[in-house]
Formats: C-alpha cells, sequence, structure tokens
C-alpha cells in the first residue's frame, strides 16, 4: 500500500512538499530570529540585530554594533564612530590581572596613547551584579580616576549581553575595531600571561603594536592572540 502510493504522487505533489518544507524552513528561521529579538529586549536590548547573534566575530568580520550606558549615563552607540579606530576593552577592577595593568599605569598609558591618536577607546564592565566584585557606575568611575585611567568613556554592561556577543571571555580582554567597522584585533593587551607588574616591561603591547602597525598602512603581525586575565562574571 505504501509503496503504491509513492509511486503514484505526482510532479505537481512533489512541487507542493517542496513548496510546503520550504515554507516550513522559512517560518521556523523567522520564529528563531523572534526568539533572539525577545532574548535581547529581556537582557536590556544592549545589541543591534543587524548583527550574528549565534557567534562571536572573527577577526576580518563586521564588528556587531551596540547600545549602551556609561558610568555617567550618557548613550554611546558604536557604530556613532564610524570613520574611527575603536578599542573594546573588558575591564573588572576586583581582577588582580586589572589591577596589574592599572595599578602599574600600563593601561593608562596604552589607553592614552591611543585616544591621543584620535582612537576611541571604551572600557567595558559586564560583571554581573550580583557578584561579590561587582562595583556601580558611580563606584566603577570613581576607581577609574583614581587610576588616572584615560578611557573615552567606561560601558555599563550588568546583564552581559555585549561581552556575550563579542565572545568576550576574560578581563582584560581587547578587540580593536578599524574605521570600517572591521574587527581587526582581538586577545590580550600583551604577550606575558601573568599578574606580575615586573612582566610588563618585558612583554609585547598588542595593542600599542597593532595600532601603530595600522596606522602606518602595514596589516597587523598578530591580529589574534590569547586573552589572559580573569574569567568575566556573565549573570547566569
Amino acid at each position: 500500500m505504501e509503496l503504491t502510493l509513492a509511486m503514484s504522487l505526482s510532479p505537481t505533489s512533489d512541487s507542493r512538499s517542496l513548496r510546503a518544507a520550504r515554507h516550513a524552513r522559512a517560518a521556523l528561521s523567522r520564529a528563531s530570529r523572534r526568539a533572539v529579538v525577545a532574548a535581547a529586549v529581556a537582557l536590556g536590548g544592549a545589541f543591534l540585530m543587524g548583527t550574528n547573534a549565534f557567534a562571536a566575530p572573527a577577526v576580518g568580520q563586521q564588528a556587531p554594533d551596540f547600545v549602551a550606558v556609561d558610568t555617567t549615563g550618557a548613550k554611546h552607540k558604536l557604530s556613532d564612530f564610524a570613520g574611527k579606530f575603536v578599542v573594546l576593552e573588558w575591564t573588572n577592577p576586583g581582577c588582580p590581572f586589572v589591577r596589574k595593568h592599572y595599578g602599574s599605569g600600563n593601561m593608562p598609558a596604552t589607553q592614552k596613547a591611543a585616544t591621543d591618536k584620535g582612537v576611541v577607546w571604551l572600557a567595558i564592565n559586564s560583571t554581573e551584579r550580583a557578584a561579590s566584585d561587582y562595583l556601580k557606575a558611580d563606584a566603577l568611575d570613581a576607581w577609574m580616576k583614581s587610576q588616572s585611567a584615560a578611557p573615552t568613556a567606561v560601558l555599563m554592561d550588568e546583564d552581559g549581553v555585549i561581552g556575550q556577543v563579542y565572545g568576550a571571555r576574560t578581563t582584560p580582554h581587547i578587540f580593536i575595531i578599524d574605521p570600517k567597522g572591521t574587527l581587526v584585533y582581538a586577545g590580550g593587551i600583551d604577550s606575558i600571561a601573568s599578574a606580575r607588574a615586573d612582566d610588563i616591561k618585558t612583554a609585547t603591547n598588542y595593542v600599542n603594536q597593532a595600532l601603530g602597525e595600522a596606522f602606518g598602512g602595514k596589516p597587523i603581525s598578530a591580529s589574534t592572540t590569547r586573552p589572559y586575565g580573569c574569567s568575566i562574571k556573565y549573570k547566569a
């Protein structure tokens, strides 16, 4: 019986079946996109849905756009900085690796060297509110000032949306975006993965190197490196 039915299907029936399958796949895709949008809204809607919501961008791909509020309450949209280099630095003052680079003056000096060239530097805190080392916006702002930090802005990402879209794993974790909006560097601040400030003087500062090569019209020689530091305490 089953064989008879299979043989009796006409080309027209096959076409209808194929169309129905395509419609079903399209509906499923639309439902998936709606689910992602709903999740983004639930998490604060901090990134824009023109980006790839399922995988962190790789070097050479378009950097996901986002909107976030800084420690002073001002709103920043990544795409507003089109035409400039942008550095994204994931940070958490409770992390000894972060304290190494700030307490030694290395991170503030790296920030200032970049911003003096017209680079936009956005420090981002994705530590969840329930974490023991979470700092509210005013406390984080005060800590940055106490370290003589020189970012363009310090962004609050307590829900972790921006961090997870970029695949940020550690503090610090650095990403560099070129004036066309392409991710051109992702990785650590330097080449020695330790919490010892004494190692800074012998390490290669990958951020200074990458920006120097980019401004000199050269390809970035180390565009992807291993980030090191404390794991980001994302919201569950």
